[in-house]
């Protein structure tokens, strides 16, 4: 039986009359569906809220539950947007609203105009429930809040950091209620992971904004730009004069040696532009004990383009002569 069947099925299909009678149960499917669609009707939709232009100074503290029930008369191609998602009308806080001591107010009566500028002219509007909204309000305290960068860079061997990580915007503002703007202190980016860098580097990062559920919180950006810019790095030597500071006056002293070498890390764009005058060696008088007959070089000034600087003599001999 069942090999009768195919056989019949396969026939048919070699035949196309089946390709044929599917082609007519759908076109005729598609010519009821236009018509139906042709037709007037009137139908109440929830239309959620969108707000628009609220001060920065105010946050509203009880639009979760605001909506609106709209009655529309319209053809059914246009009833079909609001059913494939769920609509939004706009209140726009500069123009739309009235504002008592506490409270922001949208009245039927006063903005129906406006609400209905909203809707394509094809598209009627009865009725509007409630007749008010009613947005109780607060003030909002504005904080500009740091952005704290959650990396891990590493550098192929020979390249370094040219200069500091920059962020942009490097804090971001945050506007909500008092007690819940006072309890951020930083804001992180989600981690950004690098490894073996050796160009210089821009990247789009999202950062970690805290919790938000009742959305009382507004923050001016969700996502920060880095720019990692990267150089080759090279060692570099020179000979640097000694000074010795706070010698008695009555004091003279003979040191040896009168210069030193000193080694530092620097890029290759800035290593032709270091020079000894740069660097300032000294060493302090001060800090030697009874009967000690050396004195210890330190470096306290360098050229903000060289890190890692070490003086390459540990000591230096000195006399008083009488």
């Amino acid at each position: 039986m069942i090999r009768i069947i195919r056989t019949k099925l396969i026939s048919a299909i070699k035949s196309k009359r089946i390709n044929v009678f599917l082609l007519f149960v759908v076109l005729s499917f598609i010519t009821l569906l236009l018509l139906k669609l042709s037709n007037t009707y009137t139908k109440t939709i929830t239309f959620n809220i969108t707000k628009k232009e609220v001060p920065e100074a105010y946050v509203i503290v009880n639009d979760s539950s605001h909506a609106l029930e709209i009655t529309l008369k319209t053809n059914g191609f246009n009833l079909l947007q609001y059913y494939l998602s769920r609509p939004k009308v706009t209140v726009d806080f500069k123009n739309d609203i009235t504002q008592t001591d506490s409270l922001y107010i949208w009245s039927k009566s006063t903005f129906f105009s406006k609400l209905n500028q909203q809707f394509d002219k094809d598209i009627e509007l009865l009725n509007v429930t409630p007749d008010t909204l009613k947005f109780r309000f607060d003030k909002n305290e504005v904080k500009k809040i740091p952005v704290k960068l959650n990396s891990n860079i590493s550098f192929s061997p020979g390249y370094d950091l040219f200069k500091p990580i920059v962020l942009d915007p490097d804090s971001i503002k945050v506007i909500g209620p008092q007690v819940l703007v006072d309890k951020i202190h930083a804001i992180e980016t989600d981690s950004v992971t690098l490894l073996d860098v050796k160009n210089t580097q821009q990247k789009k990062v999202k950062l970690k904004l805290p919790k938000n559920a009742n959305e009382n919180l507004i923050f001016s950006n969700n996502t920060i730009n880095i720019n990692i810019e990267v150089d080759k790095f090279t060692e570099g030597h020179l000979k640097v004069p000694v000074s010795i500071i706070n010698v008695p006056e009555n004091i003279t002293l003979k040191y040896f040696p009168k210069k030193v070498n000193i080694s530092y890390y620097t890029s290759l764009t800035h290593f032709k532009d270091i020079k000894p005058k740069d660097f300032l060696v000294v060493c302090d008088y001060n800090q030697i004990n009874e009967n000690q007959t050396i004195l210890t070089p330190k470096v306290t000034r360098k050229p903000k383009q060289v890190r890692h600087v070490k003086v390459d003599q540990a000591q230096i001999d000195f006399i008083i002569v009488q």
